[in-house]
């Protein structure tokens, strides 16, 4: 999968490296900071199935072949009604330069092609603004607000819930 020589591929052992930095180093993943981390837990992972499993799974988005970041999906829902949640995390060098919407609308057309979901949803803070404009730009429409979804930073926080259906027109410039 590429677009402007942007790829999504599977997880390499080299990738370890950037998960483990994830985990360990505050700040790197902006809003999204937990707390420290299990650092040995990405290496677990991929041992038993390379980040690609039946509920949940990760690639890593390549610009030129430099590792940018990677971006994952999660099962929800259940029976017939099951669809993906994905998610991005870019190194801070490759954001606010158009990686992040393309790579999601590559991974929603991966998702659409490979899969019979009819639906793809992503949450984001109602203070991150540009990953709001990443995902209208990636063909996701607002739905509305996930009230008290998160705890994060000592507080709950409320969250945006984004979607985009497998009818929806694709984004253009992807």
């Amino acid at each position: 999968m590429s677009a402007l020589g942007i790829r999504l591929r599977p997880v390499a052992e080299d990738d370890l490296a950037m998960f483990r930095r994830f985990a360990t180093e505050p700040g790197l993943v902006g809003l999204d900071w937990m707390g420290f981390r299990d650092a040995q837990a990405p290496a677990r992972r991929f041992a038993v199935d390379g980040f690609l499993g039946e509920e949940d799974s990760r690639v890593i988005v390549e610009v030129d072949g430099t590792v940018a970041g990677f971006m994952s999906w999660s099962a929800r829902g259940s029976g017939f009604s099951r669809y993906w949640e994905i998610g991005i995390a870019l190194l801070p060098d490759w954001r606010g330069r158009g990686v992040g919407w393309r790579a999601q609308g590559m991974l929603c057309d991966y998702l659409f092609t490979h899969t019979p979901t009819q639906r793809v949803e992503a949450a984001t803070h109602p203070e991150n603004i540009a990953e709001q404009k990443s995902l209208e730009k990636a063909g996701f429409t607002l739905e509305g607000v996930l009230r008290a979804v998160e705890f994060r930073d000592g507080q709950w926080r409320d969250g945006w819930m984004y979607s985009r259906l497998r009818d929806d027109p694709p984004p253009v410039g992807q």
